[in-house]
């Protein structure tokens, strides 16, 4: 069998599992309302929870700053590619999650990439949530690479996770989660695991992916939305292309932690830097998202609105607060032939399968913003009904 063939092979395995993912290329902005394929659809499927990714202001502060600034960086951030604005945003971002320093990536990808292999060597151990991102557990395998010991808990099982740090003798201790489950929508037990991080002596790496924006006073993500500190041992990441509604990422946490990522991060190190145009746009994000209470108001309401309406229906929403609403179907067939269905007749909502989730727990994931309104929310549990 030739190379292409053995890869021909595994992509029919794939197909046959009803596992083959497609793109569907947008001819529209990113909004409530998508047009693919000359069809226009009601979006159920991004991560523009606030609705700020088509934004004209945002994207004005995008263009201003192109014509300022150029096209590109030119350089990683550590050679000559740290422009102004960069610097302006990192200061920004510090001062609104309430930590002493931040650090931007390009992506939520590197910045995970920095943080749990930079910090977890030999000596160490990492102790993650089994659902956490894949990000943070292609991170995990890089510690492990490095000599870290790995344990996976299950998923937000304090007992034994407990069990788990109190018989390590490992030197350094990580233990790391994401905030926000990205396909379950669940919270993770931030005050708990804090408080196990300060029993046992163990960094705190959270990825806010989901939760920066939305969650919290002022949006100032999942650990204002706990009333927690921004504690010397919290690493915290969080994406700038979801609720604020740009691209990048920032890892946030004290002086010398930062300062050490910036001298040892690889993924930070030897990566060009974001265009400065984008660090202008995500300064006014954050103006936007500090000022965007009626924009939250706005998606929980959706949210109350979506789990009271399909309270009825076969299948079931899992528990969520957050605008993440999966509804578990399980079967890989019936899930894409339900979102096929609801294709047709104008919704875009995505079926969600393995591996990203586990075998048996396909679902359609809903994706809520505060650009949808009332009736876009009861349009989409009519449609459900009607597909009973």
């Amino acid at each position: 069998m030739s190379l292409t063939d053995r890869l021909h092979a595994e992509l029919d395995e794939i197909a046959v599992a009803g596992l083959t993912r497609r793109r569907r290329v947008q001819t529209s902005p990113c909004g409530r309302i998508a047009i693919v394929d000359g069809r226009e659809l009601l979006n159920f499927a991004s991560n523009d929870y606030l609705g700020l990714a088509g934004d004209a202001d945002l994207a004005a502060a995008l263009a201003d700053g192109a014509g300022r600034w150029g096209a590109g960086s030119g350089a990683s951030h550590l050679v000559s590619g740290h422009l102004e604005p960069h610097e302006k945003l990192e200061t920004e971002l510090a001062a609104f999650t309430g930590f002493a320093r931040a650090l931007t990536f390009s992506t939520g990808y590197l910045a995970n990439l920095a943080v749990t292999p930079t910090l977890a060597g030999r000596g160490a151990a990492v102790f993650a949530d089994k659902l956490n991102h894949a990000s943070l557990i292609d991170a995990m395998q890089l510690a492990k690479a490095n000599g870290a010991e790995i344990h996976r808990y299950p998923h937000a099982d304090l007992v034994a996770l407990e069990r788990q740090l109190a018989v390590s003798t490992a030197a350094t201790k990580l233990i790391v989660s994401d905030t926000v489950f990205s396909m379950d929508g669940d919270l993770a037990p931030l005050p708990q695991l804090l408080e196990l991080a300060e029993r046992f002596d163990a960094w705190l790496v959270l990825d806010d992916a989901h939760g920066f924006g939305v969650l919290g006073e002022g949006g100032r993500g999942s650990l204002a939305h706990f009333g927690l500190p921004a504690a010397e041992r919290i690493l915290l990441m969080g994406t700038l292309g979801k609720a604020a509604g740009v691209g990048g990422a920032f890892v946030a946490g004290s002086e010398t932690t930062i300062e050490y990522l910036l001298q040892k991060g690889r993924s930070y190190i030897f990566t060009t830097a974001a265009p400065p145009a984008v660090a202008c746009a995500l300064s006014h994000s954050l103006q936007r998202i500090a000022a965007g209470d009626e924009l939250r108001h706005r998606l929980f309401a959706h949210i109350a609105r979506l789990r009271d309406g399909a309270a009825a229906l076969p299948w079931r929403l899992l528990p969520s607060a957050t605008a993440i609403q999966p509804l578990l179907v399980g079967d890989n067939a019936a899930a894409v032939a339900l979102s096929a269905a609801l294709w047709e007749r104008g919704l875009w909502v995505p079926a969600i399968r393995p591996p990203t989730v586990p075998a048996g727990t396909a679902r359609l994931r809903l994706s809520l913003s505060a650009a949808h309104t009332t009736a876009d929310i009861d349009r989409l549990l009519a449609t459900l009904r009607e597909l009973l």
